[in-house]
């Protein structure tokens, strides 16, 4: 093992523990931040450091992934196994395990393979406030007087119990502890010895990392053996021989032994009484969890939701609306006397950024509802009903939380596949989570939506369209793996195995400030990206200039043929012939091409090029009535409207299948390599054109 002590002045501890032990909860508590929680497993994949102040000392706290085991078969208990072996950039000199008190039993076994390896160790018993109001208790100095280390009962979620943790880390950073460690039956001491006389390491590795070696099917500490693979596995097997000469199955003994142990110390520490309440839970499981029921419940409650989302947020984006309106008046009044520097920032930075800030109610609604039923315990319900939606195409619940983090923002929702133990599996969710439509598609859908289904259809079609090109991505993304899991990589079904958290009432503050940072999000791009892009397709529109095109009392006739004749413009004419079959026309096309960057980029180059056109106001609703307004200026469809419902339609789907997000093609070349990544980008950029082509010309013929 590598030196158990930093190298730097500063102590190091680190936070690990099973999934949706409330570990990113403490550290939050601990360090102030504000990492994102769940009352669901697999929401930290990643580590994630902070820093804390203790009776004047700083220290650096390290919030590492839950793990079931040390055994790093997923990338992300890889990261948990690498920091406590001391292979990682940063040595802790102590660990805190955060353990359920509610599940004792399963959450000590973690605490033993760390004891195992010989780490300075504090247990955490989280959830103690549960635990007393369900009728449950823990003797958690009976617990500490056993372990041989200090046991402290705390409430991460409501503060409870953390000044005894602070005295215990402070005691443990002056004098280290260590758990008590297991008696190993001699076939395992045999076995051990066996490996290390036949094993060629590039350095020492203890007698605990062997041991890992010995008891998981495919240990990472394999990768430090310098023999080549082909020549490991007969070594590892001859090694295994002594423990299987005795009767046990080298896979399964660390259980049997650990089980023994923590029988031992848990005898008279639990005491339970909490029949009513899991019975209770359990009726409402099965109403939840129901094949058919369970999937009905799940659409209504989405339905209810996108409804919310678009009947809401009316008075909030009509304010957005009337001040980004005066904010362009007053603006442009002020550079009037430089009317260059008065179209980049009105016809611009306010048209472009405020097309897209206009929808920022709707981003605040959807995370909002979002964490609501996250941190009810809902979600890890939809993860076990969709297990048995997501089993026929090869995929499991575990894919669950990766495709629901990447509603939000397909990048998270990628980093998430890290808790995915099949690299196949794993590779097949990183190429369907962004088919899944991120919040950047949601003001695409709703400008449309509003200009061409609600003034015509209503409230509820509305809301009913909403709910379903949201949903679209993921009805064509289960075929799609199925495809690929039977023809490409012939994927295993993999069996999935999850805890299901308690029901909870939502804390508020925890809610709000998701609901905050989503928004915020939403916003830094808006500033930045959107900006930037904007001004971009400004200037793409605006040169070659053709004097006094823009001056505000020019002809109309004139400015629409300075927007004809620029850059962006003789490009949307050359590239519409691609998108024709779709309806699209060249502005349309302008659109599309400008927003590969970031997909929501198509609203404010609609914005800019209409209101450098003269037709369109800073506001949503006048953009909305200048695409109703467009007309074909020539061809076959001179004087007919451009943006029809069956237009409208093609110009969603086609953004619900396109890969138009930099950053997530950087961050799946980063997690699963470069081609997959370009591969990404063909075919979903393919699918999004067929998938146009096909709805609009399927729906011309009857609307």
């Amino acid at each position: 093992m590598g030196n158990r002590r930093a190298t730097t002045g500063i102590a190091t501890i680190a936070l690990i523990g099973n999934p949706n032990t409330g570990k990113s909860t403490l550290f939050n508590r601990l360090t102030g931040s504000r990492q994102r929680i769940g009352n669901y497993p697999g929401v930290t994949v990643a580590k994630k450091s902070g820093r804390m102040v203790l009776d004047g000392r700083e220290i650096n706290v390290l919030d590492l992934p839950g793990s079931y085991s040390l055994a790093a078969s997923s990338p992300d208990e890889r990261i948990s196994s690498d920091v406590l072996s001391g292979r990682g950039e940063d040595v802790p000199d102590l660990t805190i395990c955060v353990v359920d008190s509610r599940q004792l039993a399963r959450s000590l076994q973690l605490a033993c393979q760390i004891a195992d390896l010989g780490v300075p160790l504090i247990i955490a018993l989280n959830f103690m406030d549960e635990v007393v109001a369900s009728g449950q208790s823990v003797n958690a100095a009976l617990l500490s007087q056993r372990l041989g280390v200090p046991v402290i009962p705390i409430s991460a979620r409501k503060g409870q119990g953390l000044d005894g943790l602070y005295r215990a880390i402070g005691e443990c950073l002056q004098t280290p502890v260590f758990l008590r460690t297991p008696q190993w039956p001699q076939c395992v001491k045999s076995a051990t010895e066996v490996l290390r006389n036949q094993l060629i390491t590039n350095i020492h590795l203890s007698d605990a990392e062997l041991r890992r070696i010995l008891f998981d099917h495919r240990s990472s500490y394999l990768d430090l053996v310098g023999c080549p693979e082909s020549e490991r596995k007969p070594i590892v097997e001859k090694g295994r021989t002594p423990i299987r000469d005795a009767g046990f199955d080298p896979y399964s003994i660390e259980m049997v032994v650990f089980q023994k142990l923590i029988s031992e110390l848990l005898e008279g520490v639990t005491r339970a009484d909490n029949h009513a309440q899991i019975q209770m839970t359990g009726r409402i499981d099965s109403i939840l969890t129901h094949r058919f029921f369970g999937l009905l419940i799940f659409a209504g409650l989405m339905f209810m939701v996108f409804e919310a989302i678009y009947t809401l947020a009316g008075p909030a984006m009509d304010l957005i609306d009337t001040l980004f309106s005066w904010l362009g008046e007053v603006v442009g009044n002020f550079l009037a006397p430089v009317p260059v520097f008065q179209s980049l920032v009105c016809d611009g930075i306010i048209a472009g950024a405020g097309g897209v800030v206009v929808f920022l109610p709707q981003i605040f609604l959807l995370f909002f509802f979002v964490s609501l039923l996250e941190d009810t315990g809902y979600m890890a319900r939809a993860a076990f009903l969709m297990d048995k939606l997501f089993g026929w195409c090869g995929l499991n619940g575990k894919s669950f939380v990766p495709l629901l983090s990447s509603y939000a923002c397909a990048v998270p929702g990628i980093f998430a596949t890290r808790t995915i133990e099949n690299p196949r599996a794993r590779l097949v969710t990183v190429l369907v989570a962004p088919l899944m439509s991120c919040s950047a598609r949601l003001p695409v859908y709703l400008l449309l939506i509003g200009a061409f289904i609600e003034p015509v259809w209503g409230v509820w079609a509305a809301s009913l369209t909403l709910f379903a090109i949201q949903m679209l991505g993921l009805f064509v993304a289960l075929p799609l793996a199925w495809v690929v899991n039977r023809f490409i990589f012939k994927t295993p079904s993999q069996p999935f195995i999850m805890e299901m958290p308690p029901y909870r009432f939502p804390v508020p503050k925890d809610v709000l400030w998701r609901m905050w940072m989503g928004g915020k999000e939403f916003l830094q791009r808006a500033g930045t990206i959107i900006v930037v892009i904007s001004v971009i397709i400004w200037a793409l529109l605006y040169f070659p200039h053709k004097q006094g095109a823009h001056d505000q009392s020019a002809d109309p006739v004139v400015q629409a043929e300075q927007i004809e004749q620029s850059f962006l413009g003789r490009a949307g004419h050359a590239l519409q012939p691609i998108f024709a079959p779709a309806g699209f026309d060249w502005k349309i096309t302008v659109g599309v091409l400008a927003s590969f960057p970031a997909r929501e980029v198509i609203v404010s180059t609609l914005g800019i090029i209409y209101r450098l056109g003269g037709d369109v106001e800073d506001s949503d609703g006048a953009l909305a009535d200048a695409l109703r307004a467009e007309r074909w200026p020539d061809g076959p469809h001179k004087g007919q409207p451009v943006f029809t419902l069956p237009v409208a339609l093609a110009i969603m789907v086609f953004f619900a299948f396109c890969m138009q997000c930099s950053s997530t093609l950087v961050v799946i070349a980063r997690e699963v390599g470069a081609r997959y990544a370009v591969l990404t980008f063909v075919y979903m950029t393919t699918l999004a054109w067929v998938a146009a082509v096909a709805v609009y010309q399927t729906t011309s013929l009857f609307l």
